[in-house]
């Protein structure tokens, strides 16, 4: 076995491939830039951006391992998740060789107390053929494939199962972390004890892409934390079979998303606020630039009084730093608060990417202010931040909801 390491936003010089392994790693990390290293042919530089993780191809296994200890990237995960502080030692997830085994042990605590009472049913609505009505008949389709003849009956109905989207989703999850390559094969024993649990549930291979969303109600809250990690694992984990029978396989996770996600919820967690007050990339609100209201924008964070959007926010892991375009990130957080009409905004870096500091736009009038979070402290000192932090938004959004 062939294995490579490298860190978010380093360069790995002169790494042999063949044209398979090179094409296979394109497929499956296209996060990783690959050149060709001058002067050597059939070798690659790879410079790694924000996703952490692992890609196997074969007998190579490419680590890229985050900047941070890895018991920090677990808390911000824990917390963008819902569960609040991960369920293992700092201790052992310092030892943790890979993100994948780190995850596994928090993933599988939290399935086993979902499930310790049973798995979850729900009504499912389903489509049948029957010679009897039961649920709904529905007519239009009846005319159109049986031309009205009955029977049989187009019927829908809803039916009492296990076999819900909340349970596939966990499933699949559990299915895809079982297929990557860990070092201890102990570690997916009890993921294997779990997945028999939950055997009446269709094996649904979800798209990473695509990953359906839940809503949650009072009898299914204490699924989030789960649920949302399994929706995490299935954005993050791909395949590629399509070359022989050799798997590749790949499980990254965007530490840019994993901070925004966490300041986010820290953020309404400080405030006392819901996602419906503090809003995460404009859901269901409009923020748009143009008059026309065809340009419309995403911002990471906003805050509503009603319909009055009185703080605008952005949230940055790295800093955007291009020749082309200097400045971007303030650039960005300008258009924001043109959009919302408020004269300042924030931009939230991690600590290192910037330093603290105040801009005053000339012309438009904005203040644009650029603050830290420094992740390297402990957890409690980390939310000690957003809390101080929040304090500052809350101020900000009663004087804008003042004046509007």
């Amino acid at each position: 076995m062939r294995r490579l390491t490298l860190t978010e936003y380093q360069v790995l010089e002169g790494v042999d491939l063949t044209s398979v392994e090179r094409d296979r790693l394109r497929t499956l990390a296209p996060s990783i830039a690959i050149s060709p290293t001058i002067g050597r042919d059939g070798s690659y530089d790879l410079s790694a951006g924000s996703w952490i993780g692992a890609v196997h191809l074969g007998d190579l296994e490419l680590v890229i391992r985050p900047k941070l200890p890895i018991d920090k990237v677990m808390f911000m995960i824990s917390y963008a998740v819902g569960q609040g502080r991960w369920e293992e030692s700092p201790a052992r997830l310092q030892e943790s060789d890979s993100l994948v085994e780190a995850i596994l042990p928090g993933f599988t605590y939290q399935l086993r107390r979902v499930l310790a009472r049973g798995v979850l049913q729900g009504y499912r609505t389903e489509e049948d053929v029957g010679a009897a009505l039961r649920g709904r008949w529905r007519v239009a389709d009846q005319v159109r494939r049986h031309f009205g003849i009955a029977p049989p009956l187009e019927i829908t109905f809803d039916e009492y199962t296990e076999d819900i989207e909340l349970n596939r989703l966990l499933r699949a999850a559990i299915a895809k972390l079982l297929r990557l390559p860990v070092r201890d094969p102990k570690s997916g024993w009890g993921l294997r004890a779990i997945d028999a649990k939950l055997a009446d549930v269709a094996l649904v291979g979800f798209d990473p892409h695509r990953v359906p969303t839940i809503t949650y109600n009072r009898l299914t809250e204490r699924y989030r934390p789960a649920v949302e990690l399994a929706r995490l694992i299935l954005a993050s984990t791909s395949f590629d079979l399509h070359r022989g029978d050799i798997a590749a396989s790949a499980f990254l996770i965007d530490m840019n998303k994993v901070f925004e996600d966490f300041v986010v919820v820290a953020l309404r967690e400080s405030l006392g606020v819901t996602d419906k007050v503090l809003v995460q990339n404009a859901r269901h609100r409009s923020v748009v630039f143009d008059q026309a209201g065809r340009v419309a924008l995403l911002p990471d964070i906003t805050i509503w009084s009603g319909s009055v959007c009185t703080f605008i926010g952005d949230v940055k892991y790295k800093r955007v730093r291009s020749e082309s375009y200097p400045n971007a990130d303030i650039y960005q957080l300008a258009a924001y608060t043109i959009a919302a009409d408020l004269p300042s905004g924030m931009l939230i870096y991690a600590a290192g990417e910037d330093e603290p500091a105040v801009v005053d736009i000339k012309h438009i009038g904005k203040r644009l202010e650029m603050v830290a979070l420094d992740l390297s402290s402990t957890p409690d000192q980390v939310l000690g931040q957003v809390a101080a932090l929040g304090a500052r938004i809350h101020a900000e959004s009663e004087r804008q909801a003042a004046v509007a």
